[in-house]
């Protein structure tokens, strides 16, 4: 439910429950004061007229005291009865012992018409307690009177009681005090209503904000519900969480870069001092020869070739860390593209003594999207990686590919000495090596697989690695296949 929903809702109870209960308290007052709703309509015309319940007790006693003729006169009997009738009341005459005039309206009424008190003496007036005569309640007032003959009367005035009206009467004060709670529990539970919805939520977000600036992002943003607030404090937690991972993740680059920084460092400072001691021995003389000459600059040139390969591979690593470098993406038939790759690196290894195998169960129309000169580095990365570290006496790659309707798999299996377990699980980082492998023959720049993991990456695709110790390390590669269609 909205806030604006909220507030309209709100707002119009707070209006409508005092309207009706002004309304109820109302009509209780007209049960009280004018005896029921059918009253209410001949308020004004009794006014004018100046007669009301009490008037018309002072018309009997009058009647009787002035002119008791009257009362045995069935025709002001009647006229008088209709006049009592739009208050419910009814008029019984007994005279002689003898019902003399009876209102229509009780004359069916014969358990009430047996219920009369009997006549006392003349001059006694007396109102009976509300009683039930059958399934309704009257109260009976009597008045007693002797006739110009002398024979002995009785007047009564039977009103009709509604039990509202009685209930309403005795109970009036216990009732307004009633509605009067409950006018103020509504407007207590209502602002209580609001100030759970609106206002504490909004404090909680103005607390969270406050612990923001002061930089503070471990804790949880508790604003619940599918309201504007609810939302707002959704989106206020997802702000603080994003904002905390990436303080995190920025100081977890700063870190990345003190340890990029000191790694390039470690791998630069090697042949740099190698380079300036062989110069340092030509500016002293130590290559005194011409031979020795040449031995000094070849190996300065290496030395230096050696640092341009580092800082192309350091170049490149950066660009895909930042997601800067461009891939030039197209359709490549894997099985041909593997095939002609294969031939290529077969050639090259029989150079070192390394014999390949190839099994390539791929269908020619196996298609793969991939830059394909970025494909080929990782694959030679992962080559040179693996022959780089070769120490049995018959050496062996396998090449195993395979495809389905969704995924690429390329094993590049060696039998090298294998990885250690607690290695494996970093060989893809930048710059890591394995301790035995930090010599010259084998150092590397630590940065070949950590950039083929890059361009898998880059690709949509995974690169993983499994270990047995003395027996070798396969490689797997995994892309997407190309849709067809």
């Amino acid at each position: 439910m909205s806030i604006r929903l909220k507030l309209l809702i709100s707002y119009a109870a707070m209006l409508i429950v005092p309207l009706v209960l002004i309304i109820l308290t109302a009509l209780l007052l007209v049960f009280v004061f004018r005896g029921d709703l059918q009253n209410l309509r001949s308020l004004y015309e009794t006014q004018v007229e100046g007669i009301d319940d009490r008037d018309y007790h002072q018309l009997i006693n009058h009647t009787i005291a002035q002119n008791p003729s009257l009362l045995t006169n069935t025709s002001y009997l009647t006229d008088l009865s209709e006049e009592m009738k739009t208050r419910n009341q009814y008029i019984v005459v007994r005279l002689g012992g003898k019902v003399l005039f009876v209102s229509e309206s009780v004359r069916p009424k014969a358990d009430l018409l047996a219920a009369l008190p009997a006549y006392h003496h003349s001059g006694f007036r007396h109102l009976q307690a509300i009683r039930s005569y059958g399934s309704e309640m009257y109260s009976i007032s009597e008045f007693d009177f002797t006739s110009d003959h002398g024979s002995p009367g009785s007047l009564y005035v039977v009103s009709h009681i509604d039990p509202l009206v009685y209930f309403a009467r005795r109970y009036l004060p216990i009732l307004f005090v009633s509605f009067l709670i409950i006018l103020i529990l509504t407007h207590s539970l209502l602002t209580y209503y609001m100030s759970k919805g609106i206002i504490r939520p909004l404090r909680e977000l103005r607390r969270a904000t406050r612990q923001i600036k002061e930089g503070d992002l471990d804790f949880r943003v508790e604003v619940a519900g599918k309201d504007e607030i609810g939302q707002l404090g959704v989106a206020f937690e997802e702000m603080r969480s994003q904002l905390q991972q990436s303080i995190r993740l920025q100081l977890q680059y700063e870190e990345n870069r003190k340890e990029l920084v000191s790694n390039i460092s470690h791998d630069l400072k090697t042949p740099i001092t190698a380079i300036k001691g062989y110069v340092d021995g030509i500016l002293d003389g130590v290559a005194d020869s011409p031979d020795k000459m040449n031995k000094y600059i070849r190996t300065i040139s290496n030395k230096a070739a050696e640092m341009d390969s580092l800082i192309e591979e350091l170049f490149l690593y950066s660009k895909l860390d930042l997601k800067r470098q461009p891939f030039s993406f197209e359709t490549i038939p894997i099985q041909a593209f593997l095939s002609d790759w294969a031939e290529e690196l077969r050639f090259e290894l029989e150079k070192q003594n390394i014999l390949l195998d190839s099994e390539l169960e791929l269908r020619p129309e196996a298609k793969i999207t991939a830059d394909r000169d970025q494909l080929k580095r990782v694959l030679t990365n992962v080559i040179q990686n693996s022959v780089k570290y070769m120490d049995k006496e018959n050496k062996r790659i396998r090449l195993h590919a395979v495809a389905d309707n969704d995924t690429f798999k390329l094993e590049i299996e060696d039998n090298g000495p294998g990885i250690e377990p607690e290695a494996l699980p970093f060989i893809f980082d930048r710059f890591y090596r394995a301790e035995q492998s930090r010599n010259t023959d084998t150092g590397g720049s630590g940065l070949g697989l950590a950039i083929a993991k890059q361009i898998m990456e880059g690709h949509g695709g995974d690169i993983r690695a499994e270990s047995e110790i003395g027996q070798g390390t396969r490689v797997l590669l995994l892309l997407p296949m190309k849709k067809e269609g």
